[in-house]
């Protein structure tokens, strides 16, 4: 990411923040956490009704930003073409030349390879077509 595109990204997060501390900031139909911070008094610094359009008005102005800025994340991500799409573009190519398996020699002759034809210890296991009984395990 370039230093444009980070810095669009740390101050979408700050906005998106900020959206969510005015939020929890303005009144509700009930008491909610503005009045914990004397948003209710009549005495405050935006007056009796001043801090609900204030909280108001400063949330429209953070989330018209929080668009601006996505908007314009999307657009500079789009037009970042020459980051590589995986890491995998990135890693150096290397050309070795496979081993040759080892051929058969006339050292060790096929006829000295186990069999796999069946011998006599193997005769007394059941067969897979019948079900074995009780007295077979």
């Amino acid at each position: 990411m370039d230093t444009i595109q980070k810095t669009v990204l740390i101050a979408h997060t700050l906005i998106a923040l900020l959206i969510i501390v005015l939020v929890l900031l303005q009144r509700g139909k009930g008491a909610d956490a503005g009045a914990a911070f004397g948003a209710g008094a009549s005495g405050t610094v935006f007056g009796a009704r001043g801090s609900s359009s204030f909280f108001s008005r400063a949330t429209a102005v953070c989330a018209t930003l929080f668009f601006v800025s996505s908007l314009t994340l999307a657009y500079l991500s789009s037009q970042a073409t020459s980051a590589p799409s995986s890491l995998l573009d990135e890693a150096p190519v290397v050309e070795t030349e496979a081993e040759e398996a080892p051929e058969l020699s006339e050292e060790m002759p096929v006829s000295d390879l186990p069999s796999l034809e069946p011998t006599e210890e193997s005769t007394d296991l059941p067969s897979l077509e019948e079900p074995a009984t009780p007295d077979q395990e």
